[in-house]
């Protein structure tokens, strides 16, 4: 998980400097694209994890459905 972040870091430093350069729009939404692309599978996979957590602690005993009712409202946001 760390590694996509910092991957995505880089990639968004990147937009930065080609806005900085002033590079051609179409090379910008490109990237732009990609990093957009990454953020939602990085995101997806979070949210995945948060899902398998929870589920574990329901089959404990532990924890209730609110917590992944909340998570699913904020990623509709």
């Amino acid at each position: 998980m760390l590694n996509r972040l910092k991957r995505l870091e880089g990639q968004v430093r990147g937009l930065q400097k080609m806005v900085e350069e002033g590079r051609d729009c179409r090379e910008i939404l490109t990237l732009l694209s990609g990093v957009r692309s990454a953020l939602e599978a990085t995101g997806d996979i979070i949210f995945e994890t948060y899902l398998e957590e929870c589920q574990a602690d329901l089959a404990k005993g532990q924890g209730d459905t609110r917590g992944i009712v909340e998570a699913v409202r904020l990623l509709r946001r």
